[in-house]
């Protein structure tokens, strides 16, 4: 049984309008719009270089269901210039670009293979007159699939030496995410698959090596929640073991970064101490829209913060220009609670009855109005656990410094 490899991508998301974001300088807010098709180009680079015999596609090519023409001539181009090399694509739609919502659909190449329904079906790869691989999956008709799909997955033919099975959708343990197609890690292991393709939530893992289960990320981060590297897995099958290579593919990332700025006295000094921060290369030698956090003497800091703005300014003014830009597109002031907070919160009085109530309380009542507001919600995405805890955890740093900043205890 001879090796077959190929590129395992999900969560294109071509064409994002990249929310929240258009008040960024035009020439950063236009790289950051191309960014997915580059991304996409180099995908294509990518699966060329490496001679594989096919691409999957595993839901969320577009962030939309009605599909920009854009998006949909750039990926057709892309799927043309694969056909150009024999290499075949397979591909699915999920939440974000399910079929019944697009009604002007762009034909592809005769090498891209669609599953057209809800139905889970599969089709085979040929090599050189001889069926080598069978390909599993399905598309998302509507923007929502609630039932357990991983149950329809079953082996077609045990006489095709390699078995591929293509799932958008997530573990029901996953809350950080609407959950689709929910299934158990055992759902999957306990069938007979070489491999599982997996789409839908936008951070790579390798949730299982033996055999492969495998969330490759979205090709390009669009948020700071999708920091860091973004791409695909060059994954090589054999009757022996996979092997599984993580290719970078994004055209810029969104990073967190923390700059100690303890050592500066002057307001004047935070520029260089910032700046050493923003272009250290050992972080990341490639363009970067950047968060940053300032840590130090925080009365300090306090003290210069209505002239943050300008310095921040006179940085992104020295980084944005150069071929491996950076740009900070938000920044904070790093508040700690103090040392005495646990005995402060125990306290009987006003200020340890209000820091047990905000210890208690869910932040969701008081953003209920915001989440149904008619503008509003069309740009804000569901927060999860770890950010709900987040948002509480500044508001209670931020509550304890204005009860404390007048002396008081």
């Amino acid at each position: 049984m001879s090796d077959i490899s190929f590129i395992h991508a999900a969560d294109l998301h071509l064409d994002s309008p990249f929310k929240g974001l258009s008040h960024l300088p035009e020439p950063i807010f236009q790289k950051m719009k191309e960014s997915t098709f580059e991304a996409l180009n180099l995908l294509v680079e990518k699966a060329i270089d490496k001679q594989v015999d096919f691409v999957l596609l595993v839901g969320d090519l577009f962030d939309n269901e009605k599909q920009s023409l854009k998006a949909q001539v750039k990926l057709r181009n892309a799927f043309e210039e694969l056909k150009r090399h024999d290499i075949s694509v397979y591909l699915s739609y999920g939440n974000h670009d399910f079929t019944r919502g697009n009604s002007h659909p762009v034909t592809y190449p005769d090498n891209v293979f669609i599953f057209p329904d809800e139905h889970v079906t599969h089709f085979t790869y040929q090599k050189n007159g001889a069926a080598k691989a069978a390909i599993y999956g399905f598309s998302y008709e509507n923007r929502s699939v609630t039932t357990k799909k991983a149950d329809e997955y079953e082996i077609a033919s045990k006489d095709i030496p390699f078995h591929i099975a293509m799932l958008h959708g997530s573990l029901y343990s996953n809350t950080d995410h609407d959950v689709y197609a929910p299934f158990r890690l055992s759902d999957l292991t306990d069938k007979d698959f070489d491999y599982w393709a997996l789409g839908h939530i936008h951070q790579r893992e390798v949730v299982k090596e033996d055999p492969p289960v495998v969330y490759p990320g979205n090709i390009q981060g669009r948020t700071s929640k999708e920091a860091g590297e973004k791409g695909c897995y060059h994954v090589e099958l054999s009757a022996r073991d996979a092997s599984m290579t993580f290719l970078p593919l994004q055209s810029l990332e969104f990073n967190h970064r923390t700059a100690d700025v303890s050592g500066c006295g002057e307001l004047h000094q935070l520029e260089s101490a910032i700046l050493k921060t923003v272009t250290d290369s050992t972080v990341s030698a490639g363009p970067e829209l950047l968060q940053l956090n300032l840590s130090g003497n925080q009365a300090k800091l306090e003290e210069w913060e209505t002239s943050l703005d300008d310095v921040i300014q006179l940085v992104n003014e020295t980084v944005m220009h150069h071929k491996d830009w950076k740009y900070i597109y938000r920044y904070s002031i790093e508040r700690t609670l103090p040392a005495n907070y646990d005995e402060l919160a125990e306290g009987e009085h006003f200020a340890g009855e209000l820091l047990r109530h905000a210890d208690s309380v869910s932040i969701q009542p008081y953003l209920t109005e915001l989440y149904q507001h008619k503008q509003a919600k069309k740009h804000l995405e569901t927060m999860s656990h770890d950010e709900e805890d987040q948002i509480k955890q500044k508001a209670k740093q931020l509550l304890v410094h204005e009860l404390l900043s007048g002396g008081g205890e």
